[in-house]
C-alpha cells in the first residue's frame, strides 16, 4: 500500500470511530424520550426541534473546526510551532466570544426561530425548555470545535477521537441517568428529571469533554508548542493579517454550512407540519442518514489535515496525491 494511503487511513480511522458516536447520542436521546411516561411522539418531536435549533446555531460555526484545522496543518507543515500555538489561542478566543454572544441572545433566538418553524404548541414548549437548558454548554461546545480542528491540523486525530468519545459517551450515560434516575433496592439514589434530564446530560458532557481536552493539551502540547507563547503574543493575537485571513477563508465555509443546514432544517420543518408522529418518525430517519454522513466525514478530516500539511511543506506532488486518494477512498 502506498504511504499516502497509510497516512489517510491513519488519520481517517480514528475520526470515523469518533464520528459514528455523534448520531448515536441523538438516537439514545430519542430512545430515552420514547420511554418516559408521557406522549412519546411529542417528546421525540421536542428533542428533534430543540436539536435542530442547535444545529442551526452550531453548524454555521463549523468553520471553527475546519478553518482552524486547515491553518494549523499549514503551520505544522511549515514547522512553525509558535504559529500553531497562536492559531489555537486565536480560534478558542473567537469561539468563546461567539458563545458569549449566543448566551446573550438566547431568548431572542428562540422567539425568532418559532416564527419560522411550524409545530404544535406542546412540541414548541418542550423544544424551548430543551434549548434554554442546553445553551449553557455553548462555550464548551464551540471551544471543542476549535480544539478538535486544531488537533486534526496537528495530524493528531487520536486526541480528537478521545474528545469526541468522551463527550458522546458521557452524553449517553448522563442523559439516561438524569432522565430516568437511578434506584437501588427501591431507594432513589439519583432522582429522575425526565425530559429536562436529557438536555442537562448534554450540558454536563460538553464541559467534561472540554476538561478532558484541557488535560490533553497540558500533557501532550505544553512543551514544544504552548510554551512558545509569551504574554506579548496574547496582546497582538488579533492584530495583523492572520485574523483577517481566518475570517476571509471561512466565509466560503460559512456559506457551505448554511446550504447544508437549509436542507436538514427544511426536512425537519416540513415534517413538523404533518404532526408530532411524522416528526418523530422523520427524526429517527434523519439520525440514520447522519450516521453515514459522519462516517464519510472521517476521510474529509484526513483530507483537511494532509492537504494543509503539504501546502505548508510546499510539496505539490504529495498535495495532488492526497487529493486523488482521498477522493478514491471517499468513493
Amino acid at each position: 500500500m502506498k504511504q499516502i494511503n497509510k497516512d489517510i487511513l491513519k488519520l481517517a480511522l480514528p475520526s470515523i470511530l469518533a464520528n459514528i458516536t455523534v448520531p448515536l447520542v441523538g438516537m439514545v436521546d430519542i430512545a430515552v424520550a420514547g420511554h418516559l411516561d408521557s406522549d412519546a411522539a411529542m417528546l421525540i418531536g421536542g428533542i428533534a426541534i430543540g436539536t435542530m435549533l442547535f444545529d442551526l446555531l452550531y453548524w454555521n460555526f463549523g468553520f471553527l473546526r475546519i478553518g482552524t484545522g486547515g491553518l494549523a496543518a499549514q503551520a505544522y507543515g511549515a514547522g512553525d510551532r509558535k504559529e500553531c500555538a497562536k492559531i489555537l489561542s486565536r480560534a478558542v478566543s473567537i469561539a468563546l466570544a461567539i458563545s458569549l454572544f449566543l448566551l446573550l441572545i438566547q431568548w431572542v433566538f428562540v422567539k425568532a426561530a418559532f416564527l419560522v418553524v411550524d409545530c404544535t404548541p406542546q412540541v414548541q414548549q418542550l423544544a424551548s425548555r430543551y434549548f434554554l437548558i442546553r445553551i449553557w454548554a455553548a462555550p464548551a461546545a464551540l471551544a471543542l470545535m476549535a480544539l478538535k480542528g486544531w488537533f486534526i491540523g496537528m495530524q493528531d486525530t487520536v486526541s480528537s477521537m478521545i474528545a469526541d468519545v468522551t463527550v458522546n459517551g458521557m452524553n449517553i450515560l448522563l442523559s439516561i441517568v438524569l432522565a430516568l434516575g437511578v434506584t437501588v433496592k427501591g431507594v432513589s439514589v439519583i432522582p429522575a428529571f425526565g425530559f429536562e434530564g436529557v438536555a442537562a446530560g448534554t450540558v454536563a458532557a460538553q464541559w467534561i469533554g472540554l476538561a478532558t481536552v484541557a488535560c490533553i493539551l497540558a500533557v501532550k502540547y505544553r512543551k514544544g508548542i504552548l510554551d512558545q507563547l509569551d504574554r506579548s503574543d496574547f496582546k497582538t493575537l488579533f492584530k495583523g493579517g492572520e485574523t483577517r485571513r481566518f475570517f476571509n477563508m471561512n466565509i466560503d465555509l460559512f456559506i457551505r454550512s448554511a446550504c447544508m443546514i437549509a436542507v436538514y432544517i427544511g426536512f425537519t420543518t416540513i415534517s413538523a407540519r404533518y404532526g408530532d408522529l411524522l416528526l418523530a418518525v422523520s427524526s429517527i430517519l434523519m439520525k440514520l442518514l447522519l450516521l453515514f454522513s459522519y462516517f464519510t466525514d472521517g476521510f474529509a478530516y484526513a483530507g483537511e489535515a494532509l492537504t494543509g500539511r503539504f501546502i505548508g511543506e510546499k510539496n505539490h506532488s504529495m498535495l495532488c496525491q492526497t487529493i486523488k486518494w482521498t477522493f478514491i477512498w471517499s468513493m
